[in-house]
């Protein structure tokens, strides 16, 4: 049952650049061993954090299935497809080889601002075609857009292959509405690595982390702690991590864990613009919070 498979904690993982601003398969592979080793759950590739607005058809074709070969069937794999064109979104489906591949990831549609009945109809028709599960994404600090608690729930009612819901609008009182309303077997998981302790008291599931890229361990056994209710536990690394994921969010993601992994020496700290490395300021600043986790 995927919603077992989604229960935990999620990667949204980085895609690592060389210095010429290719991909760098070497340092995906660290990446996932690095991830994996920490005990995460499941991972989530092309998402917002790996950059994926910046990768070419091929490219993301080339990554996922670097992913799947890497990962040799020892967890999960989500695959980020989403935008702001629907048509665009259904050829993605229709030119992707899901084997292998557990569920998509579909951010609600940036930019052009549909209505709630737009954006109600535009996943509608993703979930028409899916071959695969179907978990919303809701991020209206990015996509100037926000999907109702009324919406995440009409679709969850409507669509029994939409299982999930990424939520990050940070709005409580609209995460607690679709935990009070959404069906039994509907997942909502953290979008937030610093909210995600509270969502979980009310209900919610884990999350798909950006922090983790960096310390999966630490992250991961927060999650499984508030899991089992053992909130108290789940508090103190809560309050551990709690510098370090503001810190890595101050100057945009995934600026600030790009330049964690290479502290780490993971990955290198290497973006495609418009993004840019982190300041010195801000670098020297991650250098010391690494030291305290």
């Amino acid at each position: 049952m995927v919603q077992k498979k989604l229960t935990g904690t999620g990667v949204a993982i980085i895609t690592p650049f060389r210095n010429d601003g290719s991909v760098d398969f070497k340092s995906l592979g660290k990446l996932l061993e690095h991830i994996i080793k920490g005990g995460i759950d499941y991972v989530v590739v092309l998402g917002t954090t790996g950059e994926s607005v910046t990768l070419s058809k091929d490219e993301k074709k080339a990554v996922v299935n670097f992913v799947i070969e890497a990962v040799s069937s020892r967890i999960p794999i989500v695959v980020g497809i989403g935008g702001n064109n629907t048509q665009e979104i259904l050829d993605s489906l229709n030119y992707n080889d899901f084997n292998n591949i557990d569920a998509i990831l579909s951010v609600s549609p940036y930019y052009n601002k549909p209505s709630q009945q737009g954006i109600y109809e535009h996943f509608k028709t993703i979930a028409g075609i899916s071959p695969v599960p179907v978990i919303l994404y809701n991020v209206p600090g990015r996509t100037g857009s926000n999907m109702t608690g009324e919406t995440t729930v009409r679709l969850a009612n409507d669509f029994g292959n939409i299982v999930a819901i990424k939520e990050a609008s940070g709005n409580m009182a609209q995460i607690m509405h679709i935990l009070k309303n959404k069906p039994a077997d509907f997942l909502v998981i953290s979008g937030d690595d610093l909210i995600t302790l509270p969502m979980m008291s009310m209900g919610a599931v884990g999350a798909i982390s950006v922090i983790a890229n960096a310390f999966p361990a630490e992250f991961t056994q927060m999650v499984n702690f508030a899991l089992h209710g053992n909130f108290v536990k789940a508090a103190t690394l809560q309050f551990k991590l709690l510098d370090m994921m503001n810190a890595i969010f101050e100057e945009g993601s995934p600026s600030g864990v790009k330049a964690t992994l290479e502290i780490l020496k993971v990955s290198p700290n290497n973006l495609r613009l418009p993004l840019v490395p982190v300041s010195e300021v801000m670098y020297k600043k991650l250098e010391q919070l690494v030291k305290l986790v």
